[in-house]
């Protein structure tokens, strides 16, 4: 990295940051307190408010969010005049699914082979101490040009909505002249990335009845509706020959312009088999970033140890319709409704029930703020240009905070890079992309302080 005061001044603070990243990933605040207990998210908030507290920060407080959790706020006052930027991040994280699949335990932070692993690193406790790290190192170089909101949402992994609800209720709260958003990645290790689309979602779970009761295969199969192999016939009507997302009504054939996503690196990312084709048509980046993908994510169905020689008289499945910029996430979700209920098959009974959503996001990348983070990423990043990729994944908050600052300018970075694995066993972070972005965020409140 190129020397400079804000840069030497982060290096010096990674010890620091190991430790305090140490700290708040042992917490197992996993935002299901059916699985994971209320007092591991509780701690780790307060760990957040302490933080907070110890950098000065004002109004720190608890907020007690709709959906039962808790999002952690600061103000840290800048120079009079100044402009606000909004930090966020999130401390909640996903479940740590096999556990005995981790090389090392999940809520450890664990240094190997040059990243440090643990549930959380990347996504998103790192976006905390990234937050935590560019403030420090301003204010040990001249102090903070703006004024600084942060926010540190307790639930962001669970979809629930609470952050969203608790803004649109105190709209004034979360104001800013622009936002960013720790909660994204660079494309590729080392290559500093801004994400300007995000793809929406929408849930729906479908459920198909044909007899009052199981019925013997070998009494009845052939002639009595089969409501599993009726649900099959529906979800594969989803999919093209070649894997493509055909939903009645939606379209799928937008083209992505911008940074481009290698088939072969792809491939290797992705984990795909030797042999196994990719789905879908046109580039890597069209079909994850600018296109609709259907998955099934869940089927209720007798699993095969134990099964008994039945008809089954019902079935059911989960759905996640990932829904491209510019297709209203509720149009996508009736548009889905409607193509299952006319592929179903025999005159079986079918219901579809929408049990979640969250609208696409695209960021105007022509304003200043993206200028001041591209001066800010040449810097951290010596001899690379800042670049431009989607995300095939949804933040809806950024949809919330678009429309409740519609002036606002909006940035999302962040440490989930491909190798971070994120929402995976063996989650890690890279210690040089915390650093080289906490400078960037550094040098970008200071670039955008006078833009």
């Amino acid at each position: 990295m190129s020397s400079n005061p804000v840069a030497e001044t982060v290096a010096s603070l990674m010890p620091r940051a190991k430790e305090e990243l140490t700290e708040l990933v042992a917490f197992r605040s996993v935002a299901d307190f059916d699985q994971f207990p209320r007092s591991e998210s509780e701690g780790a908030a307060r760990w957040v408010v302490d933080a907070l507290v110890a950098e000065g920060f004002q109004d720190v407080a608890l907020l007690d969010t709709p959906d039962g959790t808790q999002s952690v706020y600061g103000y840290l006052p800048g120079p009079q005049g100044a402009k606000t930027v909004l930090l966020y991040a999130h401390y909640d994280v996903q479940p740590p699914l096999d556990e005995a699949g981790w090389t090392t335990p999940p809520f450890e932070l664990t240094e190997r082979d040059g990243r440090w692993y643990g549930r959380g690193t990347a996504d998103c406790k790192g976006g905390v101490i990234m937050h935590l790290l560019a403030l420090r190192a301003l204010k040990a170089n001249g102090g903070v040009p703006v004024h600084v909101k942060v926010i540190a949402e307790g639930s962001e992994e669970q979809a629930t909505g609470g952050l969203e609800r608790y803004a649109e209720e105190h709209p004034d709260l979360l104001e800013a002249d622009t936002i960013v958003i720790g909660d994204a990645g660079n494309f590729r290790a080392g290559l500093p990335t801004v994400t300007s689309t995000l793809r929406g979602m929408t849930l729906v779970r479908v459920q198909v009845d044909t007899l009052a009761g199981n019925l013997h295969s070998g009494q009845f199969g052939g002639a009595a509706p089969d409501a599993l192999g009726a649900l099959i016939r529906v979800l594969d009507s989803l999919r093209a020959e070649d894997g493509s997302t055909t939903v009645d009504g939606l379209g799928g054939d937008t083209a992505w312009e911008g940074l481009q996503y290698d088939e072969e690196r792809f491939r290797q990312d992705a984990k795909v088999l030797d042999g196994v084709e990719l789905i879908g048509s046109g580039s890597v980046a069209d079909r994850i970033w600018a296109r609709p993908a259907v998955t099934v994510i869940g089927i209720d169905c007798p699993p095969v140890v134990g099964a008994t020689p039945s008809v089954q008289a019902s079935a059911r499945a989960l759905i996640s319709l990932r829904v491209p910029p510019g297709v209203d996430a509720a149009e996508a979700t009736k548009l889905l409704q409607a193509h299952v209920e006319a592929h179903t098959p025999w005159g079986a009974r079918v219901s579809t029930e929408q049990i979640g959503q969250g609208q696409a996001f695209r960021a105007d990348t022509t304003s200043p703020a993206y200028q001041a983070m591209a001066d800010a990423m040449a810097v951290a990043y010596p001899g690379q240009e800042m670049q431009y990729a989607g995300q095939g994944g949804s933040i809806p908050l950024c949809n919330t905070l678009a429309a409740l600052y519609p002036r606002a300018e909006i940035l999302l970075i962040g440490l989930s890079e491909p190798e971070a694995q994120i929402h995976a066993v063996n989650e890690s972070v890279s210690p040089e992309e915390l650093e080289r972005l906490s400078v960037a965020e550094a040098l970008f409140l200071r670039n955008y302080a006078v833009s």
